[in-house]
Order: C-alpha cells, then structure tokens, then sequence
C-alpha cells in the first residue's frame, strides 16, 4: 500500500541520532519551517550495546543537543533534568561528565517531545522530482505501508557502521558461535554470556575497547577463580590517553574546521591519521580504573587473570574445536604469535556510511558529486555537491571527516553545526554562530592593525630616504 503526503518540507531529515535530533530540536524554535525527521527504529535509542553502568560521555553535559547554541532553548540536558526531578541531585553529584545512560534518556525525551520526529518510518527512496523541483521521499512502516513526503532540502544523519578487521569477519556468520565474535555495537547485548567465558580477547585501542575490558575485568569475582580470563590487544603503541588539555581540545571549534577545510586533502587525510589521540583515545579515568582493578586483584601476590598487549595486530583468525586461534603480529618486534581465545570483542570503531537508497533505482546517487574515495564533496555549510540540475539542497551530518577534521563524530560541535545548518536552510540567520571560539591561532597568523600600522609606516620612510 501506498500513501502520499501532499506537504512540501522546508527540510527531512533521514536518521534520528544525536546530530540529526540537534538539528529538529533547534528547527523547534523556528516555527516558520516546515521539518520532518525520520527513522527506521521503533524508538530513539543510542549505542545501546555500550550503555553499561558506570560509563559516561567524554564532554561535558553542556555539549547537549542545544546549549552550545542555544542555552535558552526548551530541549537542554537542564530542563530534561527539572522536567524529571533531578536538578537536586544532578546538583549535589558536582557532575561535569554525565552517564551514558542518562544522555540516552535524555535524547528519547527530546524525540518524544518533537512532534517532527517520526520511528517506525524506513526511509528506502531518495530521489529528484525535476518537474516539481523537490526531492521525494520514500519510507516504509513495520506494515509495508509505503509513504511519499516532499521536501526542498534534505539532510543526511544515518550514522556510521561497526567496522570489524577482515581477519574476524568470516567469524561473525558462524551460527554455532553467535555472540562469542561480536563488535562492541552489540557487547550489552551478549555481555552475559561473555562473563561465562574463560577467556575473553578484546580488540581496539579506544574507549569502547577500555570500557569492554574494565567491565570484563569487573566480572571475575574476589578469588580470581569465577569470570573470564581478559586480554586486550590493540594496534597502537600505547593504550593512550585521549588528548584533553583546554588548548588540545581548541581542534574541536568552528576555527578549527575552516583551517582544516583551506588545507589540501593529501594534507587533511595525514592530520586525521596523525591525530587519533584527539577522537580514539581513552579517557584518564578509565585507564586510572583499568590500573585499579589490576591492583586490587594482585593484593597478596596473586596473579593478574588478565594481559594487555599494545602494538599488536591480528592478521589471521580461525576456529579450531571449540576456540580460536588468533595469528597476531607484533609490529615493533615484527614478530608473530598465536592466542587462543574462547570469544572476541572487536572494539575497532565505525566508519562514515553510504545509504542503500542512494543506489536504489531513480536514487539520488548518480546525481551525487562523489570525490575519487567514492566520499561525499562537502562545503562549509555541510551541503553536498551536486548535479547542477538540482535546486534542491543535500545536507550531511558525520560524514565529513576527511573535508571537516576530528570534530566530525564529537558531540562538542553537534549543536553549531546543526546551528549553521539550520541557518542555511533558513536562508538567514536563525540563530547566531560564533565568529571566534578558539585562543589558537590554526595557520599563518594574519598581521594585527599595528603590525600594518608599523609597516606603512615604514615603507613611508623609506619612500622619504630613496
């Protein structure tokens, strides 16, 4: 079945995660635009797989869906704190960095709260209407009901995928040993049966693959007998910490991503591989925790039921009986070594995604400018390139890494950008955006009036003495 929504939309936005659900939480206060926002899930919900106790976000709660633009706006972390009764508490818990769990509640009250915001909704079509000059799109309920919505621009926020190394990729489709190979998207989920392993291999450097080992760590029990043996292994040097001094954390400002922007992309795609410290590190805290669970299982000279290796990759990964046998090598020492193992949690991170209704028949696709990489060609205002044909605008969030830098995927700059995106779409300035936000000066430094002032008057003299 088929239905037709006659409206045009100012904007739709296709995926409602946290940048998209910035964005219909600022269009809320411009009443004169027309928004739609979509997602195929039932409700809102976010990286459920790592919603364990304990866990919190790497920035303040001040990087909400609003505040950074707009601290008066309805939809703060504050007022979702009044609404619930929790100003008191949240208040006497001096906390900068809120839980996890918490942030995720609270993005679901938003959702709930925006009547622009529509689940259940499985957007599978993305084209251009020539005749009408709009975009249509197509998306389907639980039912099959297929519904057509019209929409002069559209912006893109499908998220990112879990990406797993292709050694361990064969291993995800064996159906005897679902939930012992698994990416850390998914670690909640099968967390239960992982505790009953004796030997669990956690893989990746970052934060995802702290907080899986720490919670591992945590379910041996006092003896060191019950719970799984923890390894975990990654390909860094070190298991380092996240870069988070006041002046490091400048790369994550409006100032930045137009330095960033002017540099040519050879050039961009080396400072995104140079500065993994600033997005996939981990936080001091979890390591300081990692360390303290380490200690406290070593009192009396026991023996730590757990290893950590960095500097390590896996290239070969099989199943022998009822384990599997990792081939791992050692870059610094160049040297391979095997690991058995009874499950694997691949904590590898995610990457950009390209959605399936871009490449569907009559989809958008073929009208997209796509870079050499196959990557969406990204201006200032997060438009993508298009075919000169279409009038209509194509907006993308998260997926601007190698055009925007490290403040991409951090939850720091979703609120400017979906700020400076409304303000595009809009046509006019919705709501202000800083000029300057950053002490660092990213670049050739541009001369002060009085290095100017001193310079004319220079050459003036000289012009005197010729």
């Amino acid at each position: 079945m088929t239905d037709s929504d006659t409206r045009v939309y100012d904007l739709v936005g296709i995926g409602i995660g946290p940048f998209n659900l910035s964005l219909a939480a600022l269009a809320d206060g411009a009443p004169d635009l027309r928004t739609l926002f979509l997602d195929a899930k039932p409700a809102f919900s976010w990286h459920p797989g790592l919603l364990m106790e304990g866990t919190t976000l790497q920035v303040p709660f001040l990087a909400d869906l609003v505040t950074m633009v707009d601290p008066t706006s309805p939809w703060s972390y504050l007022n979702y704190l009044r609404h619930h009764d929790r100003m008191f508490p949240f208040f006497f818990s001096e906390r900068f960095h809120i839980p996890r769990r918490e942030y995720d509640a609270y993005c679901r009250w938003v959702s709930d709260g925006l009547p622009s915001c529509q689940f259940d909704a499985h957007v599978d079509e993305l084209g251009w209407d020539e005749k009408d000059d709009v975009f249509v799109v197509g998306h389907r309920a639980a039912d099959g009901t297929l519904t057509r919505v019209r929409a002069r621009q559209v912006v893109l926020g499908v998220g990112t995928n879990p990406v797993v190394p292709e050694p361990l990729r064969p291993l995800l489709t064996e159906g005897a040993q679902a939930g012992r190979v698994l990416h850390s998207a998914d670690y909640r989920t099968h967390r239960a049966r992982l505790a009953t392993c004796d030997d669990v291999t956690v893989i990746g450097a970052g934060q995802s693959g702290a907080e899986v080992a720490l919670d591992l760590l945590r379910h041996q029990d006092g003896e060191g007998a019950g719970g799984p043996y923890v390894r975990w292994l990654a390909r860094t040097n070190a298991f380092a910490p996240m870069e988070y001094s006041k002046i490091g954390l400048e790369h994550f400002t409006p100032d930045y991503i137009r330095y960033f922007r002017a540099l040519p992309e050879e050039r961009r795609e080396q400072l995104v591989r140079e500065q993994w410290q600033l997005y996939k590190g981990v936080s001091e805290e979890t390591l300081a925790e990692l360390h303290d669970e380490l200690y406290e299982r070593t009192i009396g000279g026991a023996e730590p039921r757990a290893a950590l290796h960095p500097g390590v990759a896996v290239v070969k990964a099989e199943v022998h009986d009822d384990r599997y046998v990792l081939t791992c090598r050692h870059a610094q020492q160049d040297a391979l070594f095997e690991i058995r193992t009874s499950a694997i949690v691949s904590a590898t991170g995610y990457a950009a995604s390209r959605p399936a209704f871009l490449d569907g028949e009559d989809g958008l696709g073929a009208l997209v400018d796509w870079d050499e990489k196959g990557r969406y060609r990204i201006d200032g205002d997060y438009r993508v390139s298009l075919d000169p044909r279409i009038s209509g605008r194509l907006y993308v969030q998260n997926a601007e890494l190698h055009t925007h830098g490290v403040g991409a995927p951090d939850l720091t700059l979703g609120a400017w950008r979906a700020a400076t995106i409304l303000n595009a779409v809009a046509g006019r300035s919705v709501l202000r955006v800083p000029r300057r936000a950053a002490w660092t000066t990213f670049g050739v430094p541009m001369p002060s009036n009085s290095q100017l002032a001193h310079s004319q008057l220079a050459l003036s003299e000289e012009k005197k003495h010729r």
